[in-house]
């Protein structure tokens, strides 16, 4: 099982590079950035987790730069997009963005997407939360297009285009893997449509969540993996996910200063070592 770590990267957080790098030379296999373009000053919509939202969501940087900067600094860790709120982008740009980070880091990009679940960010950007599923499906579907052909078109509910042209294409063929984030009901349903891993967060419990792992390839007609995000450091719990057979487990680092994510990936680095991840 690869481990990896994600930051909500801002202006008061170690850079991108910084962790890249320390996170290569300690051998983690991946890092991730999560996406926030904005935070409604209203905040109208709830914190999932209750109480105040953090700080840093509404100062987090754009995460392909973010990307772009760690894959820069490094040669081997795959850098992650880790959600980008799929619905809230144009998807001839996105595709083009995520296609020249493929391609400047040398095939290592990791792609998590999701619907997101602030209603007053997603109407910012002209959403309909009602419809933010279908709009993240054809989103999706209409980069993979773009990705996979020469001369692309798609045609759905809410992204229409004809034979375009787009370059570079991503190096890894016919894209980058699209990580499905998300833990409701009818998120398996959107990895085996468009996935190639879930990437749940664990909310439910650990016999819920390899439970629905289970069920997932159990009706998945090809291989298909799982990342834990925001994964728990307990020893105890990496070896059930582990003997599950999770692909990769992602820590969060806190958004601090050096001292205070060399602490935290200490503890990690610990944890994985007591059940043979290191």
């Amino acid at each position: 099982m690869d481990l990896g770590l994600a930051i909500f990267a801002t202006d008061e957080s170690v850079t991108p590079a910084w962790l890249a790098t320390r996170a290569e030379a300690l051998g983690f296999e991946s890092v991730f950035f999560p996406e926030h373009t904005h935070i409604p000053a209203s905040r109208a919509t709830p914190y999932p987790t209750g109480g105040e939202l953090p700080r840093e969501y509404s100062r987090l940087l754009d995460p392909f730069v973010a990307a772009t900067h760690a894959a820069a600094a490094t040669q081997t860790i795959r850098v992650g997009l880790g959600i980008i709120l799929v619905p809230q982008r144009e998807p001839i740009a996105t595709a083009k963005a995520a296609a020249s980070v493929d391609h400047l880091s040398g095939g290592r990009l990791l792609f998590g997407v999701g619907a997101g679940w602030n209603l007053e960010e997603m109407r910012n950007h002209g959403v309909d939360p009602g419809r933010r599923f279908g709009q993240m499906r054809e989103h999706v579907e209409a980069m993979q297009a773009i990705w996979r052909d020469d001369e692309a078109s798609y045609a759905g509910r809410h992204v229409q285009f004809e034979r375009i042209w787009s370059w570079p294409k991503p190096v890894q063929r016919p894209g980058p893997p699209i990580l499905v984030g998300g833990n409701g009901a009818k998120v398996l349903d959107r990895v085996l449509a468009y996935g190639d891993q879930w990437m749940p967060n664990v909310v439910r419990g650990d016999d819920v969540l390899l439970a629905r792992i289970e069920e997932l390839r159990g009706r998945a007609d090809r291989p298909v993996g799982v990342t834990v995000n925001a994964a728990p450091s307990k020893p105890e719990r990496l070896e059930r996910y582990a003997k599950a057979g999770v692909e990769r487990c992602v820590f969060y680092v806190p958004s601090a200063g050096a001292d205070a994510v060399e602490a935290k990936i200490e503890r990690v680095l610990d944890s994985a070592a007591q059940v043979g991840l290191r």
